[in-house]
């Protein structure tokens, strides 16, 4: 493909933005802002490669209307439920990911929500900043130890590995977790000798906290429900650092009026950006606008990696992140 037309719909860290610029025919979309229904439908007749992210919402006509002109999807980010992968795959369209460059940082936020719910950090620094703060006594404020606590996992792919060592070997945590594939012995053992249930529900039954490692999806929509909640052991903490939509909002509410869930750190959330209002009535919430990759180094990481992908898919060749 010669000099092919690429589009970006929001805007980059400045080192994949400058070498995009320095080789290739590529529009930066502005203002930085998810793409509207219109701007899909007019892209899916003007451009070659699409460079989406996973606040952008493709709506289902551009797939056939962007047949025999838009030949691939470069995403931005590991996640790809924004992106309808067999209307792509039906109307010759590639899609990539960027995976692999992100695992760190989103176990370290996802170990900061775990600390932050359990010792009540947010609820101590609004008291603090508010001038509340009466000084050290013994009933202060009390929160729930992590050392030696146990932790369980949904989902025990790269990301969920990754929060099961901060947590073993970090914090002398016992990883219990499901996954739908059997996960071998080896993995097992390098990951804090995590051990394999059979179902969600026994996960949430033997933790302390529960934290969330899966895809978005049609697979995974609300499996967090009120039966998981029911499950739970009492006093347990959830951690969602992974999408909005596998958790049930209004079962997660109920659950922290029962007092079967104590508290919760969520950094992804139901049709983010909007908020459910009830979020902010709940104080042993803690509440963060989806930053799993938010730190410089990986934001730069997963822009180099779709260019390579793009790169790779222009030449001919196979990308490495191929989804689909």
């Amino acid at each position: 493909m010669s000099n092919p037309k690429i589009l970006v719909t929001r805007q980059w860290p400045t080192g994949p933005q400058e070498r995009l610029a320095a080789s290739h025919d590529v529009t930066f979309r502005t203002p930085d802002t998810t793409m509207s229904h219109d701007e899909f439908m007019a892209a899916a007749e003007t451009y070659d490669v699409i460079m989406p992210t996973v606040s952008d919402k493709i709506p289902a006509e551009f797939y056939p209307a962007a047949k025999g002109k838009v030949k691939m999807l470069a995403s931005y980010g590991v996640g790809y439920n924004h992106i309808d992968v067999d209307a792509a795959r039906a109307n010759g369209i590639a899609v990539t990911n960027t995976p692999d460059v992100l695992t760190d940082c989103t176990a370290d936020l996802a170990m900061g929500l775990l600390l932050a719910a359990a010792r009540r950090i947010g609820e101590g620094e609004r008291e603090t900043r508010a001038g509340k703060w009466e000084g050290w006594r013994p009933t202060h404020m009390i929160g729930k130890k992590v050392t030696g606590a146990t932790l369980g996992i949904v989902g025990f792919g790269r990301i969920g590995q990754a929060m099961a060592r901060r947590a073993h070997f970090g914090f002398g945590m016992k990883v219990v977790f499901q996954d739908a594939w059997n996960v071998p012995n080896d993995i097992k053992a390098a990951n804090g000798n995590a051990e394999q249930l059979g179902s969600i529900e026994e996960v949430a039954a033997a933790s302390d906290f529960l934290s969330l490692h899966c895809p978005g999806g049609d697979a995974t929509f609300k499996l967090i429900n009120a039966d998981i909640f029911k499950a739970m052991k009492p006093g347990c903490i959830l951690v969602n650092s992974a999408r909005g939509d596998v958790v049930d909002e209004d079962a997660l509410f109920d659950a922290l009026d029962a007092g079967t869930l104590t508290a919760a750190g969520l950094d992804v959330f139901m049709g983010e950006p909007a908020l459910d209002p009830r979020f902010l009535k709940y104080e042993n919430l803690v509440l963060a606008p989806h930053l799993g990759s938010a730190t410089d180094g990986t934001r730069d990481a997963m822009g180099h990696r779709a260019i390579d992908n793009m790169e790779a898919f222009l030449k001919g060749d196979t990308p490495g992140d191929l989804v689909s």
